[in-house]
């Protein structure tokens, strides 16, 4: 398993009138990362309704880096940063395609079960797959970005 989870390129409705990427894209490009990475852990559609579990995203924090433009390609890299039984604390990187980090999105995603439409332990196949995660994450440096807040610094 390695950290890549999404490749797409900057399509012409992304952009805006500043000629770059708009904010409501990037967060679309991190949304279909966590899509991404749902389906590498094990919950693609077919397994979903198997397993009546699915993963909700509880929060979000963006940073926007650099700017996009169209036809650009983008690379999303995934790292875990933490977990529970029932929650992943993620860490997504957008690079353009000369390996620069241009975004970021820390998240907290829940599993959830489908049948009662509660929060619920991961199954073990998914489990073990967030465990190969976690291996594969471990080492990495917290990044910047990680656990930041949204304030005015005072003088």
């Amino acid at each position: 398993m390695n950290n890549q989870v999404l490749a797409c390129k900057v399509s012409k409705e992304w952009v805006d009138y500043n000629g770059h990427m708009n904010d409501a894209a990037y967060a679309k490009v991190f949304s279909m990362a966590v899509d991404a990475l749902m389906g590498k852990i094990g919950l693609d559609s077919d397994s979903i309704d198997k397993l009546s579990y699915t993963i909700y995203t509880l929060e979000t924090h963006l940073c926007y880096l650099k700017e996009a433009h169209e036809g650009q390609d983008l690379n999303v890299e995934v790292h875990l940063l933490d977990r529970d039984a029932k929650r992943l604390h993620v860490f997504f990187t957008m690079k353009n395609d000369n390996d620069e980090a241009i975004a970021t999105s820390e998240q907290m995603l829940m599993g959830i079960g489908t049948v009662e439409g509660r929060p619920a332990p991961f199954p073990e196949s998914v489990s073990d797959n967030v465990q190969k995660l976690e291996d594969m994450s471990a080492g990495h440096e917290i990044p910047q970005q990680a656990g930041r807040t949204i304030c005015i610094r005072k003088k």
